[in-house]
């Protein structure tokens, strides 16, 4: 019997589904984020709305998902904007302290032209615009990311987990970096 939704698979299902996949970087990219931003502008005026992700560099390769940071000042539980997510087309994947991640353009029959992913979080919980713009500042320490990413790949293409897990060091030592270069750069 075939599945009726994603939620019906089970974790390494998904795995073969969604491999990791790296392609040089995309024009589009940006025009898809800014597409999808005035979509959740539309729905979350107050909220800050962001390109983040291996898409938002352009030196290197990346998986074709468009990363979003969303950032709401409201007070209160995130669960709520869940709906208003789901309006605008997006599938919940995780919930865990104070964040929400969703998707979209995740299919039965795998990825879809366009795919994103959602981070949904509380203002100042920003750490990955930090990573990106120092990215983007030392060309050379992208090219390096890029050379991480690859070897990942190659080693971890059926787990995003442990994919995203060997990335942390690298990822969190050049935040820092970034943290203290860009200093209050993204302060309420």
């Amino acid at each position: 019997m075939k599945p009726k939704s994603l939620s019906d698979l089970s974790l390494e299902e998904l795995w073969q589904l969604f491999p990791i996949v790296l392609v040089p970087h995309r024009d589009c990219w940006a025009d898809w984020y800014e597409e999808e931003a005035e979509l959740l502008r539309k729905e979350l005026p107050h909220a800050r709305i962001s390109h983040i992700g291996s898409t938002a560099i352009e030196a290197i390769r990346a998986k074709p998902t468009v990363d979003i940071l969303v950032e709401v000042t409201e007070s209160g539980p995130l669960e709520p904007l869940k709906g208003v997510m789901e309006r605008c087309g997006y599938i919940c994947m995780a919930e865990s302290h104070g964040r929400i991640d969703f998707n979209k353009g995740y299919t039965l029959q795998g990825f879809a032209e366009r795919v994103f992913h959602l981070h949904l979080r509380r203002a100042g919980d920003n750490d990955e615009l930090y990573f990106r713009d120092f990215l983007r500042s030392d060309v050379a320490v992208a090219k390096e990311y890029e050379r991480l990413k690859l070897d990942l790949q190659k080693r971890y293409k059926h787990d995003r987990d442990a994919y995203t897990r060997n990335k942390g060091d690298f990822v969190k030592r050049y935040t820092e970096i970034g943290r203290r270069l860009f200093a209050g750069r993204y302060d309420k």
